[in-house]
């Protein structure tokens, strides 16, 4: 599949179950994931959150309760959900899922220590968070 790296399995099965907030994947290797929304959000891929280069984050804080509206088919190579907060400028390839769902542990204690960092809760609304994020050349937000 285009926008695969070899060792990269090919996705067999993807669900969302918006109850309970999770995005579930299995891959052709067996691998199984439960990838909650919220994760999902705060890792986008997008530029917004992403920023233009190394350092130029913008660390995501209030999502803990975000949906997914809906979610889009991009090539053959992932997906695009919109989220209940608005965001839909992330295309989460499958490479990309598969490392959200086997690193969980770490993207969390990662997440959780640039909120203390920041000095910043993991629940305060964005507006708190964005006063850390510097805007650099190109920076269009």
């Amino acid at each position: 599949m285009a926008g695969l790296r070899n060792e990269t399995p090919a996705p067999e099965s993807i669900v969302l179950h918006g109850q309970s907030r999770v995005l579930e994947i299995g891959f052709a290797d067996g691998s199984h994931y439960r990838i909650p929304f919220e994760l999902m959000r705060v890792n986008s891929p997008s530029a917004e959150v992403q920023g233009h280069g190394r350092g130029q984050e913008v660390l995501q804080t209030g999502k803990r309760e975000v949906g997914i509206v809906s979610i889009e088919p991009v090539g053959n190579y992932g997906v695009k959900p919109v989220f209940t907060d608005g965001h839909e400028s992330g295309i989460f390839t499958w490479e990309y899922l598969y490392f959200l769902g086997s690193q969980q542990a770490e993207l969390w204690q990662d997440y959780e220590r640039r909120l203390q960092e920041a000095g910043v809760d993991r629940d305060a609304p964005m507006a708190a968070a964005a006063k850390g994020h510097v805007h650099g050349p190109g920076c269009s937000h």
